[in-house]
């Protein structure tokens, strides 16, 4: 990548922590290389108390753009310009683009996981979910399933900082969609075994799972998860989560976070670029 660089190089960041572990620096420079584009992605450890720094700093650099992730998907509203339709009523973002000083937010995450599905041939169109989660990522899934048209979401969270935003999502899915939504603490494991009992899914849309938390799992017995069942993640790093083991040995169809992680790739990418990423070539560097 180092004969690339050039004086003309247009920088494009990610911030968030952990960040090491990230796909997206692989996954975008190899398709900047194979599109022949003038770009390189780098990713940087940031957390919520660097996160103002660092993007005064992005704006003074002219940095084309930057991907957001945890902890950073919600305080990053505060310092940008304006925002997508999507980012604004999912109150989170996970991509900015920099268009001559003028910071707009996005959010990929909630098509990335719709389309994600979709590739997989599973339908939840007018069908119910179920969904552990109240951060960025969750609330961008909830949002965009309910305004795809699935018929019902249970939303399970944890009755931390985020319920709150949990709550707030509920009110913006029943005033803006047909869709019937319900929110319960995660911790009530009697609810979660009930809600995914007629549900056609149940996805982990927090960060159990991944470090440091791999060794954990908000399911905590594995006969709430029946044969016909699909179990999906978020996470990617593990592939196979602790969860995913769990309903994989239960008969449960399983998918983990590659699938949204390439799609809400591309659609970054696109806004970033004017370009369709090369995701077949992607699928194939990195799945």
């Amino acid at each position: 990548m180092a004969e690339r660089i050039t004086g003309y190089t247009q920088l494009i960041g990610l911030l968030g922590t952990p960040i090491a572990h990230s796909l997206s620096p692989t996954m975008h420079n190899e398709a900047f290389a194979k599109l022949g584009l003038d770009y390189a992605y780098m990713a940087f450890g940031v957390g919520n108390e660097q996160l103002p720094d660092v993007i005064k700093g992005f704006r003074a650099l002219g940095l084309r753009g930057f991907n957001v992730t945890m902890p950073n998907k919600s305080l990053v509203l505060d310092y940008l310009d304006k925002l997508s339709p999507a980012a604004e009523l999912a109150g989170s973002v996970n991509t900015v683009v920099n268009d001559d000083g003028v910071l707009t937010g996005h959010i990929t995450d909630g098509t990335g996981y719709m389309r994600a599905l979709k590739e997989e041939g599973i339908n939840v169109i007018g069908e119910k979910m179920t969904i552990a989660g109240g951060g960025g990522a969750a609330t961008a899934i909830c949002i965009q399933a309910a305004l795809d048209g699935v018929k019902e979401i249970s939303i399970f969270n944890k009755k931390d900082k985020f319920y709150p935003r949990a709550e707030a999502t509920v009110e913006k899915i029943r005033s803006k969609t047909d869709c019937k939504v319900q929110l319960f603490d995660v911790d009530d494991q009697e609810a979660l075994r009930r809600e995914i009992a007629d549900s056609v899914i149940f996805t982990n849309a927090t960060g159990v799972g991944m470090k440091p938390l791999e060794d954990q799992c908000l399911i905590s017995d594995p006969s709430m998860l029946r044969p016909d069942l699909v179990v999906s993640d978020v996470v990617y790093i593990p592939k196979k989560t602790k969860l995913l083991e769990m309903a994989e040995a239960r008969g449960c169809r399983t998918i983990n976070g590659l699938g949204m992680m390439l799609w809400q790739g591309a659609r970054a990418f696109e806004i970033w670029t004017g370009k369709e990423m090369p995701v077949g070539y992607i699928k194939e560097l990195l799945f």
